[in-house]
């Protein structure tokens, strides 16, 4: 059992455990004595959204790093693909993201990219988990010269800006284009309106002025409401919301109806199978992708493989295939042959892109994908246990399928939250509805005492 790390790193409230300057300093000196190596840079990249918590928590990562004799280098907010992408390009042996991602500003969390860009592999989570409680860790003290110092990347966020702008196809413009950008006053704050700026689009940023509280507050991918009211006041012909970190992206078309990321992914499946380059002619999602898409992907010779929610394990899956085309329902998306992690503004490029080549409004490429009415509904619980633990939870849920006729539930624990959550999806809305309602009051009685 895990002591530190879930699925998506290090997550939790701020100033309780296991979020607090001093286990971040441990973590930085665990992460040190892990990573160092007997040759190289021994470097660590720092990079964070706009968490009033950055600043306590980069200061004591980047004091535990340094006191094992790695060096640090602090790129300040920039959206956690960017920083997967600096990691790479400078030939970094880690990066570090301080972010909660989609989570409320008291929230935060500590997690690392590889060498390479990818997320470090669960045994190496695990040695720097197991070096945090370790008593001999105590002992390793570098002395004199032998500690390590810490620099700043000014242009960051410039080489991402530059990056981003390089995957749009060549002598593609965005001229004449109007674009509501919503960056939940998160990490994405700049860049993404900067880089559709650059290419020539009209840009209408909201909530782009971070203050350190009001990241994700009613804004972004998880609240699109008012990126939904922009588009439509402003007569905007897309919409473009990310979260905190800005490693998902929501769309909504010109008449302010949501294009979620199982969407996105059908119109970049079918556009990049048409072109060719769709890696055998597969995309990956998770078990919480909507039957609509499967069913459009089927009819377009498209075959979809499914994993278990978390966007490691989809990308641990594209690995394997060596596919280059997989993500979430949620907007996580990644695009492999462009970056090794979901990239929020790299996904608006590439849907504008497909917009611009075919001559079609959002709307009109999203219609062809149909999607099943899904409910997803989150129990609060005290205590992390698997559903399996409860016989009257798996007896209801195999009743409710007996309901549905052909539809599917889905109950999991969150994998960076104390909450259970329920998806069930099938035809007749009123009755997925009232399934959903009727489980989540069992699982609430049975695992909230």
């Amino acid at each position: 059992m895990r002591k530190l790390f879930g699925t998506d790193g290090i997550r939790g409230k701020v100033n309780t455990y296991p979020m607090t300057s001093e286990i971040a300093l441990k973590v930085g000196r665990a992460a040190a004595h892990v990573l160092k190596k007997a040759h190289g840079r021994n470097m660590i990249l720092i990079g964070k959204d706009t968490r009033l918590s950055g600043y306590m928590l980069e200061s004591a990562l980047t004091s535990g790093i340094c006191s094992m004799g790695m060096n640090v280098v602090l790129v300040g907010p920039l959206p956690t693909p960017g920083i997967a992408f600096i990691t790479r390009s400078l030939r970094i042996d880690a990066g570090i993201v301080i972010s909660a991602s989609h989570n409320p500003y008291d929230d935060n969390g500590i997690k690392f990219f590889s060498s390479n860009g990818f997320k470090l592999p669960d045994e190496v989570e695990r040695a720097i988990e197991d070096a945090v409680f370790s008593e001999e860790m105590k002992k390793i003290r570098p002395l004199g010269s032998d500690i390590g110092k810490a620099f700043r990347i000014e242009d960051a966020t410039g080489r991402y800006i530059e990056y981003l702008k390089s995957t749009f196809p060549k002598g593609m413009t965005l001229d004449g284009l109007k674009a509501v950008v919503d960056c939940a006053n998160g990490a994405a704050y700049k860049v993404t309106p900067w880089v559709l700026r650059e290419l020539g689009a009209e840009v209408i940023a909201i909530n782009e002025k971070p203050d350190g509280k009001n990241i994700n507050a009613n804004c972004g991918s998880i609240h699109p409401e008012a990126m939904q009211k922009a588009v439509i006041e402003n007569r905007a012909d897309i919409g473009i919301a990310h979260d905190g970190d800005a490693d998902r992206t929501i769309l909504c078309d010109e008449n302010g109806q949501i294009v979620d990321g199982d969407q996105i992914m059908g119109i970049c499946a079918l556009e990049a199978k048409k072109g060719g380059y769709l890696k055998g002619n597969t995309i990956v999602c998770t078990v919480m992708s909507n039957m609509g898409l499967e069913k459009f992907l089927r009819s377009a010779g498209i075959k979809l493989i499914r994993t278990q929610v978390g966007d490691r394990y989809v990308v641990e899956e594209m690995l394997k295939g060596g596919y280059n085309l997989g993500g979430e329902q949620s907007g996580h998306i990644i695009f492999m042959d462009y970056n090794t992690t979901g990239d929020g503004p790299l996904t608006a490029l590439q849907a504008l892109a497909v917009m611009r080549k075919k001559g079609k409004t959002l709307s009109e490429l999203a219609s062809d994908i149909p999607r099943y009415p899904q409910v997803l509904m989150n129990v609060k619980v005290t205590e992390k246990k698997n559903v399996e633990e409860f016989p009257e939870i798996i007896r209801a849920i195999k009743a409710a399928e007996k309901r549905l006729d052909g539809g599917r539930i889905l109950i999991r624990p969150s994998g960076t939250e104390p909450k259970i959550r329920v998806m069930v999806e099938g035809e007749d809305m009123d009755r997925i509805a009232l399934i959903a309602k009727e489980l989540t009051e069992i699982i609430r009685l049975k695992m909230q005492n």
